[in-house]
């Protein structure tokens, strides 16, 4: 079943090197994203409740952009991957936060959600 694309826009009150760390390091990731985080050469793992995932770390571009792709869907050559992209607005200052995903059809809505979660665990971290 193909995944489909989706994007999710967060404001956040916080400095990028603040959301960069927390979004590129595995401290920081550990933080808010999942419960423990390890990095060996180019592949993190992320552990959640006594699941593991892994991912490959494609682009990481300080007060910019993190972007992985899950090895799974690596393996099943799907055109996917996951990406955390931040720019500061100019008018407000506010740093805005976009999420980019890719879900079944059926799974769209559940994913948002847990982005949504995510994120408010990241706002609470961040005091944001």
């Amino acid at each position: 079943m193909e995944k489909e694309k989706f994007e999710l826009e967060f404001l956040l009150k916080t400095s990028t090197k603040v959301l960069d760390n927390m979004i590129s390091t595995p401290s920081g990731l550990s933080e808010w994203f999942a419960d423990d985080v390890n990095i060996k050469d180019d592949v993190y793992t992320f552990f959640w409740d006594g699941s593991e995932e892994e991912a490959r770390l494609i682009t990481k571009k300080a007060n910019s952009k993190v972007k992985w792709k899950w090895l799974d869907d690596e393996e099943e050559n799907m055109d996917t991957y996951f990406e955390l992209r931040y720019e500061v607005d100019p008018m407000t200052k506010a740093v805005i936060l976009t999420i980019t995903d890719f879900a079944e059809p059926d799974e769209i809505e559940e994913s948002q959600l847990l982005w949504d979660q995510q994120i408010n665990e990241l706002k609470r971290v961040l005091g944001a």
